[in-house]
């Protein structure tokens, strides 16, 4: 298919219909023109932007035994950014034409519907940029529920787009924030963020000795835990104090975990999964986002380092789960 013919470049017939992506099997993904979805009382529609490719995608992506397929037109997106085309009744909150970032759910499509309280209006200063609003807020609350303070230490397993935002904020709030990542690309973001220590994810010994020596023995107040893998969650109560707060923001959806209890009970530690489900909790980090934004303490253009067409979904998954060098998150383009 060349460019002239390609669906993507094409205006779907006005009004009725758009273009949206379909998972129809295990890594196999085709764009379809499917009937436009129309806002019930208390929603909004939103003409999408861009929306951005979140890593828990990739156990679909990867087609489990207990996946059904087709998926829904748009299913997995859940980053979507636009703004308001269409209100359904009762709407008052808000009005057509506003940019915002949604909490929405099938956002791999040019629209999608959410609730008119699940939307967060945009500052004039983000036109035109990616704004994948949920994982900012979803780092922002991850944040709050940290309670990291000025001179605590504290270490995070994982610098991916979640873990650089999180090296920020808690460099930014006065703690020594140690870093620990695969790739050495991710090592040089953390240190840009802010780091005052960098230690390659290879051995688990030569970590917990390296943190036992830059804090002297008393090894973290706070640990993050932002990879979502069995050996770094080992990792992560092996680096905690006593009485410290072991945060687990890594996604742990491919199956069961076991954790060292004996350790996390004789530390006496406050153990938190960090991840929020209340959407009105996440509309909260969305905006406490757009705020540290706005002051220049996060840079969306930075994290989101790449870019893909809705028609190279399946590549953005991919790079997704491969993490070439200089990934931290893909986008996918809309407009």
């Amino acid at each position: 298919m060349d460019a002239a013919t390609s669906p993507l470049l094409r205006t779907p017939a006005m009004a009725r219909t758009m273009l949206a992506a379909v998972l129809t099997r295990p890594g196999h993904v085709v764009i379809e023109e499917v009937p436009l979805p129309e806002p019930g009382p208390g929603e909004v529609r939103v003409r999408l932007e861009g929306c951005g490719v979140c890593a828990s995608n990739l156990v679909p992506w990867s087609g489990p035994d207990w996946m059904s397929f087709p998926l829904e037109p748009g299913a997995l997106g859940h980053e979507g950014w636009g703004v308001v085309d269409a209100l359904g009744e009762g709407v008052e909150s808000i009005a057509i034409g506003t940019p915002v970032a949604a909490l929405s759910y099938k956002a791999y499509a040019q629209h999608d519907i959410a609730a008119a309280d699940a939307v967060v209006p945009l500052p004039p200063m983000l036109a035109g940029k990616a704004f994948p609003g949920e994982p900012f807020g979803c780092a922002m609350n991850i944040f709050r529920r940290s309670e990291i303070a000025a001179g605590q230490t504290v270490a995070i397993l994982g610098i991916g787009f979640l873990g650089a935002i999180l090296t920020r904020l808690a460099s930014d709030a006065g703690a020594q924030v140690i870093a620990i990542s695969r790739r050495p690309f991710s090592l040089e973001v953390a240190r840009k963020m802010g780091a005052a220590e960098t230690l390659p994810m290879e051995d688990h010994h030569q970590i917990i000795a390296a943190v036992k020596e830059i804090t002297g023995g008393a090894m973290c107040e706070r640990v993050i835990e932002a990879v979502g893998k069995q050996w770094p969650l080992d990792l992560a109560g092996e680096l905690a104090a006593e009485r410290g707060r072991l945060m687990i923001a890594g996604y742990h959806q491919d199956g069961p975990r076991q954790v060292n209890m004996w350790l996390w009970n004789w530390r006496c530690l406050d153990v938190i999964n960090a991840h929020e489900r209340d959407p009105a909790i996440y509309v909260e980090g969305m905006r406490a986002a757009i705020a540290a934004i706005a002051s220049g303490r996060l840079d969306p253009e930075y994290l989101c380092t790449h870019h893909f067409p809705l028609e190279r979904l399946g590549e953005a998954l991919d790079a997704t789960r491969d993490r070439p060098d200089g990934f931290l998150k893909a986008v996918v383009d809309l407009r």
